[in-house]
């Protein structure tokens, strides 16, 4: 999957998933965190902070390998209105964890990030991974109800990671698992 474009037809035209973050594209990441502040008051009981940016390069789980990290920018016409973190190989060699998947409000509900979503699981699936998982917010309806919405099942709460500090004013998660099936069946 690396270095890869995509071209993704929605209702509101067509457009552009990349692998693919350049230098200059940190003052639109830094647009799409303020205008998805809704997740992250969801995620961390707070507005984005200024290095939110800086930490999607370099957050990682426990026992990752930074080789393995992907960030994937949704583009309308160059502007960048979606993104996905994710860490390929996690938490077994046949997996991969999603850590953020924003959608700008004004392109949610037009399934934007439906398509980007099924893209990737299709591009993963090819790549012979069989096994996703992401968390999400407990008690963050819009978030678990995509993951639903995708097939993911949305587990028990799950204990913080320690690849960060944790605040107390941030909610618990749940862990969402899906399995891929086989290409072609």
């Amino acid at each position: 999957m690396k270095g890869m474009i995509w071209n993704i037809n929605t209702e509101l035209g067509s457009l552009t998933l990349r692998e693919q973050i350049e230098p200059e594209d940190e003052s639109d990441i830094i647009a799409l965190f303020r205008a998805c502040d809704d997740w992250f008051e969801a995620a961390t009981g707070g507005p984005s902070a200024p290095g939110d940016v800086q930490s999607l390069f370099y957050s990682l789980p426990e026992g990752a390998n930074m080789n393995d990290k992907r960030l994937f920018t949704l583009r309308d016409d160059g502007d960048i209105i979606g993104l996905v973190d994710a860490v390929l190989h996690y938490p077994s060699p046949q997996s991969c964890a999603i850590g953020t998947f924003l959608i700008a409000p004004s392109y949610r509900r037009h399934r934007a990030g439906t398509l980007a979503a099924h893209l990737l699981l299709d591009e993963a699936r090819s790549a012979g991974l069989d096994h996703i998982t992401a968390t999400v917010p407990d008690g963050w309806r819009p978030g678990i109800e995509f993951l639903k919405s995708l097939g993911f099942e949305i587990g028990d709460i799950q204990p913080r990671s320690t690849n960060r500090r944790i605040h107390d004013h941030e909610p618990p998660v749940r862990r969402a698992t899906l399995t891929l099936a086989s290409p072609g069946t």
